[in-house]
């Protein structure tokens, strides 16, 4: 039976977690939600559902993802599978299942939940966000031959291969890093679409200038850095 486990970094989304964790299929065999520093009640509602909660006190998504995986690495039995999640409602968790699929079925090592416009509430990514994917994505495509039209944070891969990966990035360069060397390792990836609303809250990175031209600057930087890497 395939073992999955999902991490879900959080800050401050005590009016979202319960609703991800309740809408994520019941045969996950561990849901666990990094709180990035939260100041609200995100680690009691998200406890109070069933998730395992940790704590990361350095703020970035990376950071949170980084703690997830070694939560994961100090347990006897490891996953087959791990899928990140977002915590604040945007995505569609019961579509874990579509995400996970082609790992299962097809022996895929990578995929990535797309946001394709048809599936997404209007609202939901804002123009710069949009922007921000087209043009990574067309970079990869022209460096690296790449099929990605989306860097979604919904994502599902095999355990084995994320951690041949080396994931580095502590910040807003967490999923471009990974396409990138998905890419680079010569893995096997897919895009599934999947459904996008407007999320519960206010966005820490796509909801202020700050976050966005951050992550935008991130973002670039690991594809340069990648195009003339050797």
């Amino acid at each position: 039976m395939t073992n999955i486990k999902v991490i879900i970094p959080a800050y401050n989304e005590a009016d979202s977690i319960t609703h991800v964790i309740n809408d994520i299929p019941k045969h996950v065999n561990e849901i666990i939600v990094v709180s990035n520093n939260s100041t609200d009640d995100t680690e009691i509602n998200a406890r109070n559902a069933g998730a395992t909660v940790l704590k990361e006190s350095n703020k970035g998504y990376g950071y949170a993802c980084l703690k997830g995986m070694q939560h994961i690495a100090n347990q006897n039995e490891k996953p087959n599978i791990v899928v990140f999640l977002d915590g604040d409602y945007s995505d569609y968790p019961e579509e874990l299942t579509k995400i996970t699929a082609p790992i299962i079925n097809d022996n895929i090592d990578f995929v990535v939940g797309a946001r394709v416009k048809q599936l997404r509430e209007k609202g939901s990514m804002t123009i710069p966000q949009v922007f921000g994917n087209w043009l990574a994505t067309f970079l990869m495509s022209l460096f690296f031959g790449a099929k990605f039209t989306d860097l979604g944070p919904f994502r599902a891969i095999k355990y084995n291969k994320l951690l041949a990966l080396k994931m580095e990035d502590k910040t807003y360069g967490w999923t471009v890093e990974m396409q990138l060397k998905v890419l680079k390792q010569k893995l096997t990836y897919i895009e599934v679409p999947v459904n996008y609303r407007n999320r519960i809250g206010i966005s820490k990175v796509s909801g202020t200038v700050k976050g966005a031209i951050f992550a935008g600057i991130k973002i670039l930087g690991w594809i340069f850095k990648y195009s003339f890497k050797k």
